[in-house]
């Protein structure tokens, strides 16, 4: 499924290649990144840009091909190590454009675990499971390896992005333990409170970064949207509103729009060698 971001672009756009951009279906970080990004490449640049969703390793192999120009959401080097490994040879990778993200095991900041070794102790607290999202995750990889790696019977219960946030607002709302995979950025940490359990192992690894990694031919294609996706970078907290207001029901391309009329000295940085 393909779907084209509506914008205002300039006379000048259908002169100029489509721009498809590959983001990770469920991922709201990954869907704000993306639309924000998506907008000023039409509405500044005058490229139209088709967002595609996909599953990580289809998104990987995507850009990898060529079949996409570019992913704003590569979480390296744990999340997506696989991907990076497998693919490096053929993408191109721009830099971070968000800093300081991470995966792992998130549960509510009231209850007294404070580690993923402590879960096997209480599991019984937590239903005996753990919360995922979509099977083919990194994170879900890296909690299989957890579980493993700390000796925990719980089960690692497969669902999607929205499944898991729904299922983490009905036992918080309750006052009940849950232990859930999660990452950062996400909209769930400004909505309630929530903690990482810490990973002494290090399985999950250190502090993640999200990078810009594109087809090697979007340098020729469309050299000013590389000149952009290079300076494109999130400074801590930017990200938040943008991915709260989708979630309180503004519309993706919305949310985006409405964070970069309120920045526009922020978008006139990255877009200032591009033009």
């Amino acid at each position: 499924m393909v779907a084209t971001v509506n914008t205002a672009v300039s006379a000048t756009a259908d002169t100029k290649p489509p721009i498809k951009i590959g983001y990770v279906e469920g991922w709201d970080d990954s869907i704000a990144t993306s639309n924000v990004a998506a907008r000023i490449i039409e509405k500044r640049l005058g490229y139209p840009v088709q967002l595609v969703p996909a599953a990580a390793g289809v998104m990987w192999q995507g850009v990898a091909r060529g079949d996409l120009d570019a992913t704003l959401s590569a979480w390296l080097p744990t999340t997506h190590g696989a991907y990076w490994e497998q693919f490096k040879g053929k993408v191109t990778d721009l830099g971070i454009n968000f800093r300081d993200a991470k995966i792992g095991l998130v549960v509510p900041a009231s209850v007294p675990e404070n580690s993923v070794a402590d879960l096997e102790a209480h599991k019984a607290d937590f239903n005996g499971r753990i919360v995922g999202i979509d099977a083919g995750a990194g994170v879900m990889k890296k909690a299989d390896d957890a579980i493993k790696a700390y000796n925990l019977s719980l089960t690692l219960i497969p669902s999607s992005g929205s499944a898991m946030t729904a299922e983490l607002a009905r036992r918080v709302n309750g006052g009940k333990p849950v232990v859930v995979t999660g990452w950062a950025p996400h909209w769930m940490f400004a909505k309630w409170k929530l903690k990482f359990l810490s990973d002494p192992k290090k399985v999950f690894g250190g502090a993640e970064h999200v990078d810009s990694v594109i087809n090697p031919q979007l340098e020729t294609k469309a050299a000013p949207v590389v000149a952009f996706l290079k300076k494109f970078q999130w400074k801590p907290g930017e990200i938040d509103s943008v991915m709260l207001a989708t979630e309180n029901g503004s519309k993706p391309t919305v949310a985006a729009g409405a964070w970069i009329a309120a920045h526009a000295d922020r978008v006139d940085s990255w877009v200032a060698e591009a033009q």
